[in-house]
């Protein structure tokens, strides 16, 4: 098992906040790009 300082880490294109690897995202880490639903969501109403 991985310290939590071991996993990959990306910056959220939204809030420019770090965030970390999480089991559920395993699948399609390099599509990740936001760190919550809140960032998805807020990104998607500024785009309207």
């Amino acid at each position: 098992m991985k310290k939590k300082s071991e996993l990959a880490t990306k910056i959220c294109v939204v809030c420019d906040r770090p965030f970390t690897w999480r089991k559920k995202w395993e699948k399609n880490w390099q599509a990740v790009k936001y760190c919550s639903k809140r960032c998805s969501n807020a990104r998607k109403l500024a785009v309207q």
